[in-house]
């Protein structure tokens, strides 16, 4: 070995435990990363199964784990708020271990390529949307408001509570079903039951679309609350 003065020494000295030091790093880590990427893989594969309905394309991006929690062994994967829409930014819970006491949150962002309706013309206050007043596109269904309706089965029969402009998207607060009993009407309400069936007529006090409960007097006074079952008609639910 060729002669190096001792500052030589020391510097190489240095360096090799720096090496080892790194490789040292880079092994302990890979356990972690693989724990890391097999929840990852979990998360994916549960929004990519909640989502893929939504539309035709469906592109996902996770935000990487904390890399100072502990390793989540046999993710299980759930939406936090059980109404979630698997679309736009979202975040995910995540079960942990063989009891499931852990409990870790992932960010994610959806992104979905689909169609969804817009009007094909300026709609009035008031106005029943019908097919002809639909327009279709494709976009990403991730840029549009969080209340905006995509098919056009939840938007024709409806009715439009506001002026809706051509374009635009149709928003859920902007429609509400038809009234299918109106205050003031006369209306027929049926009680059944094992072996029985009656019905009696009655006062509507409110105004009630399909399937909305709304109150009915009888000509003895008496009140009762009812669902409404189609035009005049309601049911008594026990």
């Amino acid at each position: 070995m060729p002669y190096l003065p001792r500052p030589a020494l020391c510097c190489l000295a240095i360096f090799k435990h720096f090496v080892l030091f790194c490789l040292l790093c880079f092994f302990t880590t890979l356990p972690a990363q693989a724990n890391d990427q097999a929840l990852v893989e979990a998360v994916h594969q549960f929004l990519y199964q909640e989502s893929q309905a939504v539309g035709q394309e469906v592109l996902i991006d996770i935000s990487p784990p904390s890399p100072h929690l502990p390793t989540c062994i046999e993710p299980e994967p759930f939406f936090p708020n059980a109404n979630q829409s698997p679309i736009g930014r979202v975040s995910v819970g995540v079960r942990c271990g063989e009891n499931r006491r852990q409990v870790r949150y992932i960010q994610a962002q959806i992104d979905i390529i689909g169609s969804y309706m817009v009007a094909s013309r300026d709609i009035n206050r008031g106005t029943v949307i019908t097919s002809d007043m639909l327009s279709q596109r494709e976009g990403n269904l991730g840029d549009l408001a969080a209340q905006a309706l995509t098919s056009q089965e939840e938007i024709i029969g409806m009715v439009a509570q506001r002026p809706i402009r051509s374009g635009s998207t149709f928003q859920a607060h902007f429609l509400q079903a038809p009234h299918l009993v109106e205050r003031g009407q006369r209306v027929t309400v049926i009680a059944e039951g094992a072996g029985f069936r009656v019905s009696r007529e009655g006062e509507a006090l409110e105004n009630g679309a399909q399937g909305e409960r709304i109150r009915v007097r009888f000509d003895t006074r008496e009140i009762v609350s009812a669902r409404v079952t189609g035009q005049g008609t309601l049911m008594v639910d026990f």
